[in-house]
């Protein structure tokens, strides 16, 4: 029999980010969430340090020449933890940007179709039976061998490749080409070749062009580059390599994003003439179920794929059965629009991460915790009622499960809550209750409680009233059909529907072009960058402020250094050891290469000589290691940097540390660094902003930080047009444009349009029953028709 205290997983000591040495105890076979304002250090508490010591754990008990298969997860920062099952982590994870990666690949929903047309498939007379892996296009058994199953071929031509025919091949005739030294080596060449790369490119024969542009031939030549004043240059064998070449391999092999979209601007997209964009081979698109190949229910909605027909045969209503058993949790969680070919980079993060929780409840795992990261995010409320199903689900399964959660009806729904706070960051990483959730009630200093149990009202606002309207479409495009939206100026608009019911379409359609838009803003949850050099300092220009206040220190001047001497990217005053990385790629033996802290700067970035400079008592690198709301204080008389920290902390991220690299950012702090950036602008005239889901990520305490801003914006005569879930939000807005009635083939089109009130009101609408329950919150003792300023 087990003993009570195997009911609970028990943490001692977590010190990981700003946890503060925290014992908490979380019961196991239970739904707990763990809450707190945005920085506050729940993540580091869930997967920082319980999922980091289940996978840890986990990692010692596989063989040493496994290991290297599996991504290793550094030991954390705790004494103890008692009580802890195998764990599984389902993280908002971006997807690789692979074209061959799709929804169907990800659930192995494309696997049970597969095996559906190879053992019940209709055949042409004669036709030999094929294995399922001849229905993959990610097989070499499978894949068209016209486009190697990507369904599209890229090819170029001589307009693409030579935008300017009056230039000269010296002076950058070829656009394709790549800058710097290699391309001065293809220009060298040609001319060893015998072209005169001086001639504009018109003048040169028509046989000529064609073979310096398209040749597959890759010779060889004695190059003599001409002497430069300051060294001399050897002769050398340089490889030519025609311009069709080059951008094709870069397409295909380049690891650098840059450089691919750069090689793309240069190649034309079309359907493959082989497959018709089927991706298989003809053999394999001769097959059909249902009269469809495999292709066709590929690109159907879930939805109307689960309605497939079970067949004649035994194996066909077997395996007919089978994928509609596989296709039903994903549409329970409101994806029945995504269709099996949709490739996972179009996804949001919200939609991969409840595609594997999906996937997971087909697993059969018991006695495992699955530790979840905010699964509500990008959620409608209607489909959030459909996650908490599912969510008790594998509770009832027999397992455990730990959520990382900001929605209130997700934490109201849970059997255990472990709030973190009080806030953010250095004044953060406590528990401030770990119990049932009514009993957070009673607990002091809780930012979750005023929001979990009391009816806070809105702010009162004097009505708005517009000044003119944008007019949007129509509008035909993915699920649109010829829609025409008017967006009123001068107010808050919010845009709603059910995931996938056009919403992200529809404003995207707003352009600067539009009659009465004067200034567009867009700001998305796309990365600010993709390597650890770029940092929250970097994009918003705050780092250039810095690096100046130390180049006019006394000290700095002394030694003659510059503002360049601050910056870690360039040669001087960064370490040379790591390059300014601040760690250094550790090789081991049969194992995969690891990362650990540079050993001559210890994670500075910099070098002695421009450590040794300080401000105020601090280095470089401890200025970059700050919170912005440390250095707002530590620059309150620097305007310049003042500015800068003050935008970030009205839009809630005084928790990040200035040099925190990108990398590490979520989508909703990528998204409101951008617009802090934005608002630290001068900002003439009117300014129309478009924002995504703003509130993803945020504790409803920091949504109303962030609110206060956007209203602002509206109040000072700008115009803001958000896509969001929150009800509250939308509750708030001036006028709300509701798109539905379902996602995908079921939705794209306006359901109702109007102020909160009237939305409220719509039949027919998945919103209003939710939005009308969040104006009579919004307003205690008040009805969703007076609670709203119409």
């Amino acid at each position: 029999m087990p003993t009570p205290h195997d009911q609970y997983v028990r943490v001692r000591g977590a010190r990981e980010h700003n946890l503060r040495g925290v014992d908490v105890d979380v019961p196991r076979d239970a739904l707990a969430v763990f809450t707190g304002v945005s920085g506050s250090g729940k993540s580091s508490l869930a997967f920082g340090t319980v999922y980091a010591e289940a996978q840890r754990r986990y990692f010692e008990s596989v063989a040493p020449y496994a290991r290297r298969l599996i991504h290793q997860v550094g030991a954390p920062k705790v004494g103890d933890i008692s009580g802890l099952p195998p764990a599984v982590s389902l993280q908002q994870r971006r997807a690789a940007p692979t074209s061959r990666s799709s929804v169907g690949t990800l659930t192995n929903l494309s696997n049970s179709l597969r095996m559906l047309f190879s053992r019940a498939g209709d055949y042409p007379p004669g036709a030999e039976r094929l294995d399922s892996d001849a229905f993959s296009p990610n097989t070499a058994a499978g894949a068209c061998p016209e486009c190697h199953g990507l369904g599209r071929v890229h090819r170029t031509t001589e307009e693409l490749l030579v935008p300017d025919p009056s230039l000269s091949v010296r002076e950058g005739a070829i656009a394709a080409w790549p800058g710097a030294w290699q391309g001065k080596n293809l220009r060298d060449i040609l001319a060893a070749l015998g072209v005169d790369v001086d001639l504009p490119w018109r003048e040169l024969p028509a046989e000529r062009r064609a073979w310096i542009l398209f040749t597959d031939e890759q010779p060889v030549v004695t190059v003599h580059p001409v002497r430069d004043a300051d060294r001399i240059q050897r002769p050398y064998q340089g490889t030519y390599m025609s311009a069709r070449r080059y951008v094709m391999k870069t397409f295909a092999e380049s690891k650098s994003p840059a450089l691919r979209a750069k090689a793309e601007r240069f190649l034309a997209s079309a359907p493959c003439p082989l497959c018709g964009g089927g991706r298989l081979r003809p053999e394999a698109l001769a097959v059909t179920v249902a009269g469809r190949t495999i292709a066709e229910l590929a690109a159907l909605p879930l939805t109307e794929l689960a309605g497939l027909p079970d067949g004649a045969t035994e194996a066909a209503r077997v395996l007919t059965g089978d994928l509609r058993a596989r296709i039903a949790p994903i549409v329970e969680l409101g994806l029945g629009y995504l269709s099996l070919d949709r490739s996972t980079p179009t996804l949001s993060t919200g939609e991969l991460q409840r595609l594997r929780l999906a996937t997971q409840l087909r697993s059969g795992l018991f006695g495992v915790v699955y530790v979840l990261d905010e699964p509500s995010a990008g959620l409608h409320p209607a489909d959030t009622e459909a996650l908490l199903t599912m969510l008790r689900r594998l509770r009832d399964a027999g397992n455990s499960l730990f959520v990382v959660e900001h929605h209130m009806d997700v934490v109201r729904a849970a059997d255990w809550v472990v709030d973190v706070g009080p806030l953010a960051g250095e004044h953060g990483g406590r528990v401030l209750h770990s119990g049932p959730v009514e009993a957070l009630a009673r607990v002091p200093g809780s930012a979750t409680a005023r929001f979990l149990f009391d009816r806070a009202a809105a702010p009162e606002r004097p009505a708005r009233r517009p000044r003119g309207e944008v007019t949007v479409g129509p509008v035909t495009r993915h699920n649109l059909r010829g829609v025409t939206a008017r967006f009123p100026l001068g107010v808050f608009t919010a845009v709603t529907g059910v995931s996938g019911s056009g919403k992200s379409t529809l404003i995207g359609e707003i352009t600067e072009e539009l009659p009465g838009v004067g200034r567009l803003v867009s700001v998305d949850q796309r990365p600010i960058g993709r390597t650890p050099r770029s940092n929250l300092a970097t994009y918003t220009g705050l780092f250039d402020v810095v690096r100046k206040v130390f180049a006019d220190t006394d000290a700095a001047r002394g030694l003659g250094y510059g503002v360049g001497r601050f910056s870690f990217n360039v040669a001087g005053g960064r370490c040379e050891t790591c390059q300014g990385e601040g760690f250094v790629s550790v090789e081991l033996l049969f194992l995969p290469s690891t990362y650990a802290p540079c050993p001559d700067c210890d994670g500075a970035r910099y070098n002695p000589g421009t450590l040794r400079v300080t401000y105020r008592g601090r280095s470089i690198a401890e200025v970059l290691d700050l919170t912005v709301e440390s250095a707002a204080e530590f620059f309150a008389d620097v305007p310049a940097a003042a500015r800068s920290l003050d935008t970030l902390l009205d839009v809630g991220l005084g928790y990040l540390r200035l040099g925190q690299p990108a990398t590490e950012l979520s989508g909703g702090e990528a998204q409101r660094i951008k617009l802090a950036s934005e608002l630290q602008r001068g900002r003439r005239g009117h300014t129309l902003y478009l924002l995504d889901e703003p509130t993803t990520g945020l504790h409803p305490a920091d949504v109303e930080v962030l609110m206060r801003q956007l209203h602002g914006l509206v109040d000072a005569g700008h115009t803001v047009v958000v896509v969001e879930h929150d009800m509250s939000v939308v509750a708030d807005a001036d006028h709300v444009v509701d798109m539905g009635p379902g996602g995908g083939d079921a939705g794209g089109r306006i359901v109702a349009a109007g102020t909160p009130a009237e939305v409220a009101r719509a039949r027919g609408s998945a919103t209003a029953p939710y939005l009308a329950r969040a104006l009579e919150r919004a307003r205690p003792g008040g009805t969703e028709e007076d609670g709203a300023r119409d």
